[in-house]
């Protein structure tokens, strides 16, 4: 048990690399933004503060990476500078912003299943209805009829099917199970619902964000789990290859993560606030969400407001050549024109 708990905790420091808080030294005299959110983005967030302190080194930025849910609430609560959010604000929420809200699409992101079963021959291959039942618990042990079916050649073990997903509130489950009720109608008749926090099945690994499943995942033997595909990138951890509304099989990639929502752009409506639940396309990935930070239309420092203003604009430019290389998809030209002109709203 102490070499388990050793081992988790290793794995966990080592994920701390690619999920903050991402808190550097304040400078003298300098300008401090405190920021909190999704752990969904926080690798890529990291890199753009480490990095951005190179151009400006006046200014220092503490992000908590906490989920999507309380990031949302220290927003709307007006106790933080910005938020991170998987999940675009509603009206409603945007109505109790005390100092409005302005939505601006950061990066995006595929959601992959990641498995643990060591000595497989090949890759899994999922069919949507099976997924999806995996996800209810009505899918007991790995060697069952409805996933040998697509994965004929493969050595699957008769052991029992060990679920790992998010106890806190999160806008990767909120993508997941917003996918799972378009794609599934088993899963939107008689499953969970889509929410950042849902009931999964008895017997569930529960665990605190991406950051916690992928760990909890490379460590249990037997399981499965979902995480943004930076994540399985960063510690290896196999992704299946999931069935598109075309019925074809697509694994996560950077190259098919640009893709899909580049052939998805069309459906991105004025107010930026889209989800993608079952994107089209033949070579689509079927699971994808925009990440948005959270911020406030009026800012009462000025000087807070503008240095917050160009590092979101650095961002929007110079980082999002950051994105393939952490597993996550660089935004295409339009939207980054879009979520400037979204920026320009803040004052």
């Amino acid at each position: 048990m102490k070499l388990r708990i050793a081992t988790l905790g290793a794995i966990l420091a080592g994920l701390t690399l690619l999920v903050p808080g991402v808190q550097a030294q304040t400078p003298a005299a300098g300008i401090v933004l405190a920021g909190a959110g999704a752990t969904f983005p926080a690798p890529l967030y990291k890199k753009w503060i480490a990095t951005y302190r190179q151009v400006d080194p006046a200014l220092a930025i503490d992000y908590k990476a906490v989920g999507s849910g309380e990031g949302v609430k220290r927003f709307l609560a007006d106790s933080v500078d910005f938020g991170a959010s998987d999940a675009a604000l509603s009206d409603e929420q945007i109505a109790t912003a005390p100092q409005g809200a302005v939505l601006v699409p950061a990066t995006a992101g595929l959601i992959a299943l990641v498995y643990n079963l060591p000595g497989l021959n090949g890759p899994l291959q999922l069919r949507r209805d099976t997924y999806a039942a995996l996800l209810m618990g009505r899918i007991p042990r790995w060697n069952d009829a409805r996933i040998q079916a697509t994965n004929p050649g493969l050595n699957l073990p008769d052991r029992e099917i060990v679920l790992v997903a998010r106890l806190d509130s999160s806008g990767t489950t909120y993508a997941l199970t917003n996918h799972l009720s378009v794609a599934s109608t088993q899963w939107r008749d008689r499953g969970p619902g889509t929410g950042k926090i849902v009931r999964w099945p008895a017997g569930t690994m529960l665990v605190r964000g991406n950051e916690g499943v992928a760990a909890r995942v490379k460590l249990s033997v037997g399981s499965i789990g979902y995480v943004e595909f930076s994540f399985a990138k960063h510690l290896g951890l196999p992704v299946a290859h999931l069935e598109n509304k075309e019925g074809h099989y697509v694994a996560p990639s950077d190259g098919v993560g640009e893709a899909t929502l580049a052939a998805n752009l069309a459906r991105i409506p004025a107010n930026l606030r889209i989800f993608i639940p079952d994107p089209d396309g033949a070579d689509a990935y079927p699971i994808l969400s925009l990440s948005w930070l959270l911020l406030k239309e009026r800012y009462t420092d000025q000087v807070k407001a503008q240095a917050l203003k160009r590092f979101v604009n650095w961002g929007l430019q110079e980082g999002q050549q950051m994105s393939s290389e952490l597993g996550f998809i660089r935004l295409p030209s339009d939207v980054v024109t879009r979520s400037q002109a979204a920026l320009s709203r803040v004052n």
